[in-house]
């Protein structure tokens, strides 16, 4: 991140936001040479404001502070992208991009779907219910919607498989929480596996002992 040398030679320099996770782009501003040193030191974003002819950071006024995760350049090295992971609406209106547009779903919108639950306390959350029972409760849980899948697949019905994929996935993630991994780590595992080729290995002994 800070070996990168964007061309400051002709003034500002567009700076774009984009969300870290969802890829959903938040907002345009621009940099000069220190507004881009001080988001490089303290991997949070600063801009210059044309308007009142300084340096200001990103959520000084709302706390909604834009945490850099990682920076890219264009292939002419004057224009900004900023992997961010924000800590509340993007824009000075409440909403969540600059540009209105909706917010896209991925899977990793499920960790953050998960956290607020935990956050909010709701005594009638399914989430909070499962994460309070424990980690003998949430494996049961993933058990049953996992067979609901191969139940679902040798019936051939793609709907309701689809359906049971989802419960799936969302057992999973509050697994995952429950265990402190971050989705982020298995996507790093999937990567490295991305790699490489020939990882077959024969197939799986039969368990005698578990």
């Amino acid at each position: 991140m800070s070996q990168l040398t964007p061309d400051f030679s002709k003034g500002l320099v567009p700076a774009i936001l984009q969300h870290y996770q969802t890829g959903q782009v938040l907002m345009l501003g621009y940099m000069n040479q220190e507004a881009y040193n001080l988001t490089v030191q303290e991997k949070v974003c600063w801009f210059y404001s044309r308007s009142k002819d300084r340096l200001w950071k990103k959520g000084e006024s709302s706390n909604h502070i834009q945490h850099v995760t990682d920076i890219k350049l264009d292939c002419d090295q004057d224009t900004i992208l900023l992997q961010v992971n924000p800590d509340g609406p993007t824009c000075h209106t409440g909403s969540i991009s600059c540009f209105n547009t909706d917010e896209p779903f991925s899977l990793e919108s499920l960790e953050s779907t998960i956290q607020e639950s935990v956050d909010s306390k709701n005594p009638n959350s399914y989430t909070n219910y499962l994460l309070t029972e424990g980690i003998d409760k949430i494996t049961k849980k993933y058990g049953e919607e996992s067979f609901e899948v191969v139940i679902a697949a040798m019936k051939h019905d793609n709907l309701e498989l689809t359906n049971e994929v989802a419960d799936v996935l969302y057992h999973l993630f509050v697994l995952l929480h429950d265990r402190g991994v971050k989705f982020e780590e298995v996507v790093e595992v999937l990567k490295d596996r991305h790699t490489k080729s020939g990882n077959f290995k024969g197939e799986r002994k039969d368990i005698n002992n578990w």
